[in-house]
């Protein structure tokens, strides 16, 4: 059924309102199925745990201890079903101990159409339905049957206790009855004694004889009373009243009417005393209020007063504050500026008396005399080179000059 119930849930696309509460009824009836395996005795006192509650797998309250219940359990029911598995330890591996459960369960028949971490928790729909299956599959081992159920014998005494109220009853409406109208109880009078004296009749005529003289019982009185106690039980009549009958529900409204009248005088009663207590009260609050608001008159206007004077003080100091923060804000300006100044100060005294601008300017004309060194070297150079370049070009024109010229010339 919880398997049902929880696949339905899964397949389904539109829930019932009471699917949420489902996992709610299974674990209630998982408590029962533990019960009768008689748990107290073997998981609780054996392997040390506290007793499970209706509802302690359904709701999460904390992972680790549900977790090792879980598991637990789980484990004390397979070796219930007749199969071997060690007690888990607080801490084994969980992913090891789930793949271990659900290797028995499948192995017992069960379907797992989940994944393992669902029961990393240690509570929820899924735990409580390998709870529920291993459990059913503990009761089959065992051979638990469930026998037809014993009604309890109701005792004779209340039935005739019954009885008798009932029959007192009825002779009360017979007797009401009889006062209304006495043509119908004179009838089923008639009715009652009717078939006796029938037979009473026949038989008579049959015999052809009549009593011709009075006769005589030869019975002792004690034996008859005796007899007559004995029968007495199988010899009342019992005859239900009809609800159905007018007369009856005139009874009852009369009954009621009487009820409600005498209830009414008494309520009615105290709730005039009631009303004269709520009205002194009352008065005596309103009395007592004027008294105060009388006493509290000159209180109230010195309180208006010193409100009034705080109202006043609080706009003084909201105008104070006001020009206190734009003078803060000023002298952080000024604070700031001579902040800048000083600093401006230090670093211009540090450099009148130290020695570093000098330096400066010894590495400075170093500098200036390694570089005109090497800009006299390349000018020396380019000189060279122009003069050289000269005397290349004199030299060719000379040899032009001196070239004796040719007959195209002339």
């Amino acid at each position: 059924m919880a398997e049902e119930g929880r696949r339905g849930a899964e397949e389904g696309s539109e829930k019932g309102p009471g699917q949420a509460y489902q996992v709610f009824v299974v674990m209630d009836d998982l408590v029962d199925k533990l019960k009768l395996l008689q748990y107290e005795d073997g998981f609780i006192k054996g392997w040390g745990f506290k007793p499970i509650t209706r509802h302690y797998f359904a709701i999460p309250t904390n992972p680790g201890e549900q977790f090792y219940a879980f598991t637990s359990l789980c484990a004390w029911l397979i070796t219930k079903c007749g199969k071997h598995f060690d007690q888990p330890q607080e801490y084994d591996d969980p992913n090891a101990t789930i793949s271990n459960i659900l290797d028995e369960v499948r192995r017992l028949g069960g379907a797992v159409d989940f994944p393992p971490s669902k029961l990393k928790q240690g509570c929820g729909e899924h735990a409580v339905y390998i709870l529920d299956k291993l459990a059913d599959e503990a009761m089959t081992s065992t051979g638990f049957t469930w026998d037809k159920p014993v009604y309890p014998e109701e005792e004779m005494e209340e039935e005739t206790m019954v009885d008798d109220d009932a029959e007192l009853t009825l002779n009360k409406v017979e007797d009401e009855m009889m006062m209304d109208d006495d043509d119908e109880i004179e009838e089923e009078e008639t009715f009652l004694d009717l078939e006796g004296l029938k037979k009473q009749s026949m038989k008579n005529e049959s015999e052809g004889s009549k009593p011709v003289e009075i006769m005589e019982s030869t019975t002792d009185a004690a034996e008859w009373k005796l007899e007559v106690e004995r029968v007495l039980p199988s010899l009342k009549v019992h005859i239900k009243a009809d609800n159905k009958d007018w007369r009856a529900h005139f009874e009852q409204m009369l009954q009621h009417r009487d009820g409600i009248e005498h209830s009414l005088t008494e309520t009615r009663g105290h709730l005039d005393k009631l009303h004269q207590e709520i009205t002194r009260t009352l008065e005596k609050i309103g009395s007592r209020e004027k008294y105060i608001n009388n006493q509290l008159e000159s209180f109230l206007q010195e309180f208006r007063a010193m409100q009034d004077q705080l109202a006043q003080a609080k706009e003084k100091y909201r105008e104070g504050s006001g020009g206190v923060t734009e003078r803060t804000r000023e002298l952080a300006l000024i604070t700031e500026e001579l902040e800048q100044v000083k600093s401006e100060m230090e670093e211009r005294g540090t450099s009148m008396t130290d020695g570093t601008p000098l330096v400066k300017i010894k590495q400075a004309l170093t500098r200036l005399k390694t570089e005109m060194t090497q800009m006299d070297i390349r000018s020396g150079v380019v000189e060279h080179t122009l003069n050289q370049a000269k005397l290349k070009d004199k030299s060719n024109m000379q040899r032009d000059m001196n070239k004796p010229l040719s007959e195209e010339q002339y």
